[in-house]
């Protein structure tokens, strides 16, 4: 995935706010305080590029970050960020030594201990791992029943001096419907959890549950560390809710230029099946870009927007490209005029309007941008910043990653 800094050049562009990332941190950090942020930056952080979010985030006080993949905490190891990091997705051949040799915290729900266990032993040094409880979500995590052979395993090995159980965590299932009982259920079957591993002698240095939604919503949830991935880059998890409505700024405005621009008469057919024909003559716009760039196939009915004015996506979405109805036959764009798919402020579409003409959520739309699209980035620090307390010294060390 390419990157760069911002120009007046681009064909297609995901332009990235750090200014915004940061923003939004020092939200959460208001609303969430005495408890720490981590800041979730797997899947490239959720399209917005891992690096430059990871070091925003930490110079504006996260204190933690967090994937899902060993192999996506050691590009952030590789690239000198040494904050405190966790990964909780794994399988057999997850590359469990690395880990422990980047001090990458490695989360266990179970069958992972043992595997763990015997990294740490090849590499003559202790790994550092969070239990995971299944709370109620049903994906990952120790069954409730198992919990407790779970903490005697790791306690075994941990007198054995081979790992260090450092922090006990779950997920939460529906804290993006606040008013649903089970985030309730949830919350008090991991109060049990960590009492019962406190009570088993482990000294837990954190204790973590609430996701975006749950910090918001629910400060019985917050415990020592909150979980933020969508809420960091400005979304809201919410139906009802806006990003602004929580005090949130989206970070990607994703934009590209018109291809081409022309005039048709009444019924003429658009794209692939011919599905709609314009209603009056009228002015066709061609967007250069389709789902190979990660725009959805299915958002047609979707809108764009064109100098402050949003305009209807008709037909459907090809590959490479889409095409906007004007509305009106002598609309004076010609090619080159930048559009905005999504972005902040009043005037243009979100990434939560494209997923409701997708049927689908906001995590999906920025996430699914393809390295097709090039990142380029507003607000990098030219100076390194001060490192807040437990991040580490990497956040003022690791260059940028944007060109000049």
């Amino acid at each position: 995935m390419s990157s760069t800094a911002t120009s007046g050049k681009f064909d297609r562009q995901a332009l990235i706010s750090l200014d915004a990332i940061r923003d939004n941190v020092r939200q959460f950090r208001k609303v969430t305080e005495p408890a720490r942020v981590m800041a979730v930056v797997k899947a490239d952080a959720y399209g917005h590029g891992a690096l430059p979010v990871a070091r925003a985030a930490l110079e504006a006080g996260a204190s933690w970050l967090g994937v899902a993949h060993i192999s996506e905490a050691l590009v952030l190891r590789d690239a000198g960020i040494d904050a405190p990091l966790l990964a909780w997705l794994h399988t057999p051949d997850s590359d469990f030594a690395a880990a422990i040799r980047a001090g990458v915290d490695i989360g266990i729900s179970g069958w992972e201990l043992e595997h763990v266990a015997a990294a740490a032993h090849e590499q003559e040094r202790p790994a550092r791992i969070h239990l995971k409880i299944d709370t109620g979500l049903g994906r990952n995590g120790c069954p409730p029943d198992e919990w407790e052979a779970l903490i005697g395993r790791a306690q075994a090995f941990q007198d054995e001096g081979l790992l260090r159980v450092v922090g006990v965590f779950s997920h939460l299932a529906v804290a993006d419907e606040p008013q649903r009982p089970e985030t309730d259920e949830q919350i008090d079957r991991f109060r049990a959890a960590v009492a019962a591993a406190e009570d088993a002698g482990l000294h837990l240095e954190v204790r973590h549950l609430a996701n975006t939604p749950g910090a918001l919503t629910r400060p019985d949830a917050h415990f020592d560390l909150v979980r933020i991935g969508l809420g960091l880059y400005g979304l809201s998890p919410f139906e009802n809710q806006r990003a602004e409505d929580l005090k949130l700024t989206p970070a990607m405005t994703l934009r590209t230029r018109v291809a081409n621009c022309k005039k048709v008469p009444v019924d003429q057919g658009v794209s692939y099946g011919l599905h709609y024909r314009t209603q009056e003559p009228t002015t066709l716009v061609l967007v250069p870009m389709g789902y190979a760039d990660g725009v959805p196939r299915i958002a047609s009915g979707a809108q764009v927007a064109i100098r402050g004015r949003r305009y209807d996506v008709v037909g459907r979405i090809a590959m490479d490209q889409f095409v906007v109805d004007l509305k009106s036959a002598d609309a004076g764009f010609e090619p080159g005029e930048e559009i905005i798919l999504f972005g902040p402020g009043d005037d243009a579409p979100d990434a939560t309007d494209w997923a409701v003409a997708s049927g689908t959520i906001n995590y999906e739309i920025v996430t699914r941008i393809s390295g097709r699209v090039p990142r380029a980035y507003t607000g990098q620090s030219p100076e390194p910043a001060a490192v807040p307390e437990g991040a580490g010294p990497a956040a003022q060390t690791a260059p940028s990653v944007a060109a000049p």
